[in-house]
């Protein structure tokens, strides 16, 4: 019983976790637009404002809504939060990157008029890689409930 109950929360956690994912890549996106094309920012800059208030935007929608840890140490939290995302973003740059050092890199697929290339398919890969570990990462230790 009490494994289906943990079983069941893990998965409601994971589907809040992917709509908080979706909110902030729409967000990161809106903040880079904004910068760069309506505000003429510096293209780089704008990228890099865009990805901090994507981080900021996830850390409070999962720290309040995802995982319900209000009461943990907020500079702990994070840290190993920002720890989180360099070493999940350290594996999904592996990934990516090992893959098209493989022949992988040279698939190309149509669809209708569409070329998804073999770095296309690696980034998704890449991106599914990610967002698993960071929700581990994050649920263990970043939010977890044990002292």
């Amino acid at each position: 019983m009490t494994m289906n109950i943990n079983h069941d929360k893990a998965m409601i956690q994971l589907a809040k976790y992917a709509i908080v994912g979706v909110i902030n890549t729409l967000l990161t996106l809106a903040v880079i637009f904004i910068c760069k094309s309506l505000l003429g920012v510096n293209p780089y800059i704008s990228n890099a404002l865009g990805y901090i208030v994507g981080l900021i935007n996830s850390f409070l929608w999962n720290r309040t809504w995802v995982f319900r840890r209000r009461d943990g140490k907020l500079s702990r939290q994070a840290i190993l939060f920002l720890t989180g995302f360099a070493v999940c973003y350290g594996l999904q740059l592996f990934t990516v990157w090992s893959l098209n050092q493989s022949s992988f890199g040279e698939i190309e697929i149509q669809i209708m008029t569409f070329t998804l290339s073999g770095y296309g398919i690696a980034t998704l890969i890449g991106n599914v890689v990610y967002t698993v570990c960071n929700f581990i990462f994050n649920r263990l230790f970043t939010f977890s409930r044990r002292k």
